[in-house]
């Protein structure tokens, strides 16, 4: 079992930034793949960004350029850095976690654990 903690969500004007971080339990951490995916109202859960075991990086192609996602294994947290928000990023974002290989970043279903989802509200 897993648990995952997001935080750093929440309103912020057209052009701004917020950092996104999502702490997870156990000692494997480093041995994780994690990701961001995220919901808005009526849509479905779609991808974000993912990091593998070896900080491999992906991103959707509506984030690139944009965001960036990172780890601390010491502390156990993926981060999020979203910058030139736009309206449309909107959502609940959640972060999870796949524990072994392989890794397909973008398939919900890979993942094995996720989180209660943090806010973001980007207003124009």
């Amino acid at each position: 079992q897993v648990t995952l903690v997001e935080s750093g969500g929440g309103l912020v004007q057209a052009g701004g930034s917020l950092r996104l971080s999502c702490t997870a339990s156990g000692r494997a951490f480093s041995s994780y793949a994690m990701a961001w995916f995220r919901q808005a109202p009526g849509k479905e859960r779609e991808f974000v960004a993912g990091i593998s075991w070896n900080s491999s990086t992906y991103y959707a192609d509506s984030v690139k350029g944009r965001f960036t996602i990172s780890r601390d294994n010491d502390k156990n947290t993926v981060y999020l850095q979203m910058n030139s928000l736009k309206p449309e990023d909107t959502a609940l974002y959640y972060c999870a976690v796949r524990r072994a290989p392989p890794y397909r970043p973008a398939h919900r279903d890979a993942y094995d654990y996720w989180g209660q989802g943090t806010q973001v509200t980007v207003s124009s």
